[in-house]
């Protein structure tokens, strides 16, 4: 059966304006905003498959509790929950911005990309502060040997798992060493020091720990630390990519580039970005300190 032939100067839309009536830049854009949606698609798939095939993973309650200036208070995930309301702000900041270049209005555009630079220069703060406290900060686990030992949160450390229960501490104090017994002791008696601990037995250590203040934990799984740096990392490289990119869209605002163009598409493109950005990290904080 012989095919028709299609005449070369066929119109294939009838309708009016075409519904795929984009420009090269802003279609190009879409791409590759959906190549960068299937990488973190994978990241959190594989993290999820990870998380659920394991009986015990970490408390997020328990692990994302400080903020800073307020001490040893407990705060579950109130620092995470302004992080995202800053990331949030940025976006609409964004939307505004382009707003703005829609009425050619050039003022309102440099106003609305500082303040988006702003936000995401804030929200790249309050990463590094988080990732600074879990990377610095010791926890007490309870070690292989049976003796008290502390650990910080890293790619290949986790003190994040289960309570240990109160007799197994107590027995397990019994064979720490007292540089360990010291730590534990100002864990909760921020009024202690080295010094004035230095000369006690380990008796006299034991003695002044509260175990109602201080927890044990035993060693949780190992890939937290690893998806958890890996993927808010990657997630951070991509605010900062976009921070960059705000600030040579706010710079070519200021030289005029776009009034000589006849339009802010290059800021749309750049929003466009933005939006990904902050809609990557809701699926992030919903994985890794909500569920």
């Amino acid at each position: 059966m012989s095919t028709p032939a299609i005449p070369t100067n066929t119109k294939w839309w009838n309708g009016g304006r075409s519904p795929f009536n984009a420009s090269y830049g802003k279609v190009m854009m879409w791409y590759f905003l959906m190549s960068d949606a299937f990488t973190f698609g994978a990241f959190l798939i594989s993290y999820a498959t990870l998380r659920f095939s394991l009986n015990g993973w970490v408390d997020a309650n328990h692990v994302f509790n400080a903020f800073p200036f307020f001490g040893h208070q407990d705060l579950p995930l109130a620092f995470v929950s302004l992080m995202t309301f800053i990331l949030i702000a940025s976006s609409v900041t964004m939307v505004l911005a382009v707003h703005e270049g829609h009425k050619m209005n050039r003022k309102g555009v440099e106003k609305y990309m500082i303040l988006t630079i702003i936000g995401g220069l804030a929200f790249l703060a309050c990463q590094a502060w988080e990732w600074t406290h879990l990377l610095t900060g010791e926890h007490f686990v309870l070690n292989a040997d049976g003796a008290i030992g502390a650990l910080n949160t890293t790619v290949s450390h986790n003190p994040w798992g289960h309570f240990v229960d109160h007799d197994a501490v107590v027995k397990a104090m019994q064979v720490t060493s007292p540089e360990v017994l010291r730590d534990m002791v100002m864990e909760h008696d921020h009024s202690a020091t080295l010094a004035s601990l230095e000369h006690l037995s380990k008796a006299e250590l034991i003695s002044k720990i509260d175990l109602n203040a201080v927890h044990v934990a035993h060693v949780g799984p190992p890939s937290f630390g690893s998806y958890f740096f890996g993927i808010t990392g990657f997630h951070g490289f991509h605010v900062f990519s976009g921070v960059a990119i705000n600030g040579i869209m706010l710079a070519k605002t200021r030289l005029g580039h776009f009034d000589q163009r006849g339009h802010y598409e290059m800021i749309e493109k750049a929003g466009l970005y933005w939006h990904f950005v902050d809609l990557v990290w809701v699926f992030v904080f919903l994985c890794f300190y909500l569920i």
